[in-house]
């Protein structure tokens, strides 16, 4: 039998494009797609394993090695800057980190004494304003991250933008970006080594996946 392979995905919309190009690899996502209440799924031909999992706790499952790799946005990466070996960008879930704000001060700009940034990147956040040497102040949130400039609890934020609109109905703007962002393949260091040929079958397929080979010219 071959060597099983456990994959790590993000719940969601990202687990979701990821079936998509396993399917067309010929690998059975069918109990993984509709887990129920299982929290182990599988295609026991292929035997390969899936553990469905929240965004940010994909890496430390590849980390630790319960996985062998993980599908997961590369701003959750960043943020958990956990030692993993970054394999393939899938090319979706693209958007951007940004910081965003007011282009110019409001009535409703509060004058802090440390600048402050709202935000669900903390890690993120701390690296990016130490690389321009400026002190600041994290207001760690999770949800509607905008309201932070909006009621003066923050003077920028720093999130993921995708349309920009959310932003654009609340008077605010981009005001710099911090990376794009998509989905990404990562991988634990030891499995690479212990799992190499299963791990460059896994690899080549999907790159097959996203790279078809152009179709031969047909003669007349």
């Amino acid at each position: 039998m071959e060597t099983m392979l456990t994959l790590a995905l993000a719940k969601g919309r990202l687990a979701e494009q990821t079936f998509d190009l396993l399917e067309h690899m010929g690998i059975d996502c069918a109990e993984a797609r509709s887990p129920g209440r299982q929290l182990v799924l599988w295609d026991r031909a292929a035997n390969i394993r899936f553990i469905l999992v929240k965004p940010s706790d994909v890496p430390t499952y590849v980390e630790h090695g319960v996985a062998d790799l993980g599908v997961v946005g590369k701003d959750t990466l960043l943020e958990a800057g956990r030692p993993l070996y970054e394999l393939l960008d899938l090319g979706f879930g693209k958007c951007r980190l940004c910081v965003a704000g007011y282009p110019e001060p409001t009535d409703t700009t509060v004058s802090h004494a440390t600048f402050r940034v709202a935000t669900k990147y903390p890690a993120v956040a701390r690296r990016w304003w130490q690389a321009q040497d400026k002190a600041i102040e994290i207001i760690e949130l999770h949800g509607s991250v905008e309201l932070g400039p909006v009621i003066g609890l923050s003077d920028v934020i720093l999130d993921i933008v995708e349309s920009g609109s959310t932003l654009r109905a609340n008077g605010l703007t981009v005001l710099e970006e911090v990376c794009e962002v998509s989905a990404r393949l990562v991988c634990n260091r030891v499995s690479l080594k212990t799992k190499r040929e299963r791990i460059r079958w896994l690899l080549d397929g999907l790159e097959k996946q996203m790279n078809p080979a152009p179709a031969p010219n047909g003669s007349d």
